[in-house]
């Protein structure tokens, strides 16, 4: 039997086919980021890694706290959900190897409506069978503080033009939608002194604290766009493999008018697993280098290290090919970034959402 430790909870996984783990599997633990939990849940996952004699159990936290207050001392492995974070576990624990398994570039869930808008605004493009938006005229346009429906009969809602996020202070993707959008107020510049964290925080906090109430967790506005569709939430910051993983399920939510648009530029979420023992080394290769497993990762939406077996496995479940080049910025490093995310978080005056949720 697998168990899959889940937040602060245990989740027990009925054994498969009757047969419990080899007598060499050796259970090792580890602390990832949330939206990663599909993926090791999965019982196709789970048998792979046992046939590499792993039983792998996960607690999950925001890679923020990985990075920073989760005791990493009693774990194999730490699975954060970016770079600036993994990089700051490598600087303050000895570690027994880096593996980047998988990436996952930040994207915008969306309707054709609301693409039709953006692109009469100048703000939207298709390209090469794909969505683009165009950060620098979003930002104008979003710090107009217009509505939909000056733009046109296409949504005519009383809503400002957002996207939503989701809440600064405890989100990874609220993180990279924070990057993107200092990248774009600096002019194509990464933030490295205390005058454009300053400046980046006065430019950018309308469009975090202008959304109202935000969730600790992507899986809560994009739960919310699946659910209610156009009225609830026109554009909502999700990572692509979300999207993509969801369209590639069973029984899919997706419908002919939801879209996926790539801010341009766009941030890669990269899934960078720290090994902090010899048997977290083993599973960081094996994510990495068993084939079985890369397609897995494919198959939920996950960008594998081969482009090829990405777009395969979308073509499996009729999928289109995905853009192969996306124009990507990096985040600051993680101290600045800290740096940016307190000082929008301070400009809150709700009440921080709970962190046993967070990414």
């Amino acid at each position: 039997m697998v168990a899959v430790l889940v937040g602060r909870g245990t989740l027990s996984v009925p054994t498969l086919g009757g047969v419990g783990p080899a007598p060499e599997t050796r259970q090792i633990t580890g602390v990832i980021g949330s939206e990663k939990r599909g993926f090791f849940e999965d019982p196709e996952v789970r048998r792979k890694l046992a046939e590499h004699g792993l039983e792998v159990a996960v607690d999950t936290a925001g890679s923020r706290r990985i990075a920073t207050d989760v005791d990493l001392s009693t774990y194999d492995f730490a699975f954060p959900s970016s770079a600036p974070a993994g990089e700051k576990i490598v600087s303050r624990e000895a570690n027994r190897g880096v593996f980047t398994p998988f990436h996952s570039p930040m994207a915008v869930a969306t309707f054709t409506p609301i693409l039709e808008v953006l692109e009469r605004e100048g703000v939207a493009r298709q390209e090469a069978g794909h969505w683009l938006i165009d950060m620098s005229r979003y930002a104008e346009l979003a710090g107009s503080g217009q509505r939909w429906r000056d733009l046109g009969p296409e949504y005519p809602s009383p809503r400002t033009v957002q996207i939503s996020s989701t809440d600064i202070r405890t989100s990874n993707s609220a993180a990279m939608y924070l990057s993107i959008l200092a990248w774009v107020v600096r002019d194509g510049g990464v933030v490295t002194t205390d005058s454009q964290v300053a400046e980046v925080i006065e430019a950018v906090s309308p469009l975090f604290l202008g959304q109202g109430y935000t969730e600790s967790t992507s899986a809560g506005p994009f739960a919310d766009y699946l659910a209610q569709g156009i009225g609830a939430r026109p554009m909502v910051l999700v990572y692509e493999a979300q999207f993509l993983g969801e369209k590639m399920a069973r029984n899919s939510r997706i419908r002919d008018d939801m879209q996926l648009a790539y801010p341009e530029p766009t941030i890669n979420s990269t899934h960078m697993l720290v090994a902090l023992t010899d048997d977290g080394a083993e599973l960081g290769r094996a994510l990495s280098n068993d084939p079985d497993l890369q397609r897995l990762a494919a198959e939920h939406g996950f960008r594998p290290g081969d482009p090829a077996l990405f777009a395969g496995t979308l073509g499996d479940h009729g999928i289109g090919e995905p853009p192969t080049f996306l124009a990507t910025v990096d985040p600051p490093v993680f101290d600045r970034l800290e740096q940016l995310i307190n000082g929008v978080g301070a400009r809150y005056s709700s009440p921080q959402p709970p962190e046993d949720s967070e990414e």
